[in-house]
């Protein structure tokens, strides 16, 4: 049964896209005003979104987004314990109420194998266990990991579009490596259903942008210094113009703690079970859609700089690689598609 939480939102999320239609067929045939850019702001996710769109008739989609959100993290958010992620994490099945799960846990399985188990949510055992996820970290040994590894992997579940079964007890899945891309492709799909046809989507850093900005060129995007303290002036390594493109960055360069003087980055491989320790620091990848995007930007920090490259070649991505020498020093690894369109920042 869907909780009486879940078909409030559901209602007020159908509620808004009524009053939206009707709003839109009032302005069909009215004339076209100046083109205006509107720019709202929110919070989601735990971190911040950002959208700007140029709409004639000047509407303000917040109300609507901030409702599609706040369903799609009772969908996915294991931060919310009613969610549906979180309700089947301490369960054995789900049977699926929302239309977000499944289309996410296709795509990730999809990835799974074009990465080689490099992106796999099902490491959500490992993430608790390092201490990344909602609970505290534990003490950690090889026998632990060895024995958490068990239940970690796409072969421990099975699905198709209506439920999802655990064939291993104690699997726990966690989106938050793909969530913030596919919240991204969701409200520009939104918007795109609205008749916007110029709009960026921004969540946590990751971004769908489409058609042009307010001054007809492509969008402008920024591609943090892969540095744990750097200041508002030298914050941005790069600079990429993007149009009908989506871009996700991941980084071992924030997120981490230091325990025992040794820092452990919050990206742990599914495949050893321990945090990853190698030289890539950024990884950027631009592709048709932000949920695929930020999938693979986390696998590759996992992956590392030369699987990497192949892989993004394969898959026909473009990327932006940030990686340190022997001696401490940056460098970077850019698309031959896409030097034409980057700006690097010294």
């Amino acid at each position: 049964m869907i909780n009486n939480r879940i078909k409030n939102a559901i209602y007020t999320v159908v509620l808004l896209l009524s009053i939206f239609l009707v709003h839109q067929c009032r302005n069909q045939n009215q004339p076209e005003s100046e083109t205006k850019l509107i720019a709202v702001t929110g919070k989601t996710m735990g971190t911040y979104y950002s959208i700007k769109y140029l709409d004639s008739l000047d509407r303000n989609f917040k109300p609507i987004i901030d409702s599609t959100l706040e369903v799609f993290n009772q969908s996915l958010s294991t931060y919310i314990p009613d969610s549906e992620i979180s309700i089947f994490n301490r369960n054995d099945s789900l049977t699926f109420n929302l239309p977000f799960f499944y289309p996410v846990l296709k795509r990730s399985e999809e990835i799974f194998a074009k990465t080689n188990g490099a992106f796999d949510p099902t490491v959500m055992p490992l993430v608790r266990l390092w201490g990344f996820g909602p609970d505290k970290k534990s003490e950690v040994d090889s026998a632990i990991i060895s024995e958490t590894l068990t239940k970690v992997g796409f072969d421990k579940i099975t699905y198709n579009q209506d439920y999802i079964k655990k064939l291993t007890k104690g699997v726990e899945l966690d989106f938050s490596a793909i969530a913030k891309g596919y919240g991204v492709d969701v409200i520009s799909d939104l918007l795109s259903k609205n008749g916007i046809n110029n709009y960026l989507v921004e969540i946590g850093g990751e971004v769908r942008v489409n058609g042009l900005n307010h001054e007809g060129q492509a969008w402008s995007i920024g591609i943090d210094k892969p540095e744990e303290n750097t200041s508002q002036a030298k914050k941005m390594s790069a600079i990429v113009q993007l149009s009908n493109k989506a871009m996700a960055t991941s980084g071992n360069y924030r997120n981490f703690y230091v325990k025992d003087g040794i820092k452990y980055a919050h990206t742990i491989s599914p495949k050893t079970g321990y945090p990853i320790f190698h030289k890539l620091l950024s990884a950027s990848v631009i592709s048709d859609n932000c949920m695929s995007a930020d999938a693979y930007a986390t696998s590759f920090m996992v992956s590392g700089l030369e699987t990497s490259k192949q892989i993004a070649e394969k898959e026909g991505l473009e990327v932006i690689l940030i990686y340190s020498d022997d001696e401490g020093n940056y460098h970077t690894y850019i698309s031959p598609s896409l030097e034409s369109k980057i700006k690097l920042i010294n």
